[in-house]
């Protein structure tokens, strides 16, 4: 039987480095050393009229150069190349069931979907996770006040469970409740 798959978003080419073909990347992964060893293959997203568009590229080597990291990969022989694949993000094939092999991190299909309870009681379900420099939001799609951006941090999130699929909250007063209405009555003199 077949296992199913998902791609991970591992990373983005940000410019060519030197003339021999050498791509700076920006990492979307804590593990680069896993993901970019010798021969791993990576899926790219790129415009439809790319040159590159439903290819696929081959690493053959990964160099930190004054703590950046830039990749080697095969057919990339130029900078001419390397800069035609500038802003490119590039995928792995990665098993679903697959495990971080950490505590406390998930992928985000793993996430995406899970209810999420506040007090024992559903206020809504994962719809995505944002990951931005400061920290990483869980977008919740609620009822009652459409999406709720969730700071992913423990004191807020306490708890991920994805075999019962629930991701427990306790969120600061106003974040899921709508505001109180604290203008004053007018009074007539």
């Amino acid at each position: 039987m077949p296992r199913e798959t998902t791609q991970l978003r591992v990373g983005r080419i940000t410019k060519a480095h030197g003339l021999k073909g050498g791509i700076k990347l920006e990492l979307y992964t804590d593990d680069p050393d896993r993901r970019f060893t010798p021969g791993a293959e990576f899926t790219l997203q790129v415009p439809a009229d790319s040159p590159w568009s439903g290819r696929t590229l081959t690493i053959d080597e990964l160099r930190w150069y004054n703590g950046h990291p830039v990749a080697f990969f095969q057919g990339v022989e130029d900078r001419t190349a390397a800069e035609s694949l500038a802003r490119a993000i590039l995928w792995v094939e990665q098993d679903a069931d697959a495990e971080t092999g950490e505590d406390d991190a998930w992928y985000d299909h793993q996430l995406v979907g899970l209810r999420v309870l506040r007090d024992g009681v559903e206020v809504g379900t994962v719809a995505r996770v944002d990951h931005l420099p400061a920290q990483d939001l869980l977008a919740v799609d609620t009822p009652s006040r459409g999406e709720v951006l969730v700071p992913f941090v423990s004191a807020i999130v306490p708890t991920v469970d994805i075999e019962a699929g629930t991701v427990t909250v306790t969120p600061p007063t106003g974040l899921f409740e709508e505001p109180e209405d604290t203008s004053r009555p007018e009074t007539i003199s």
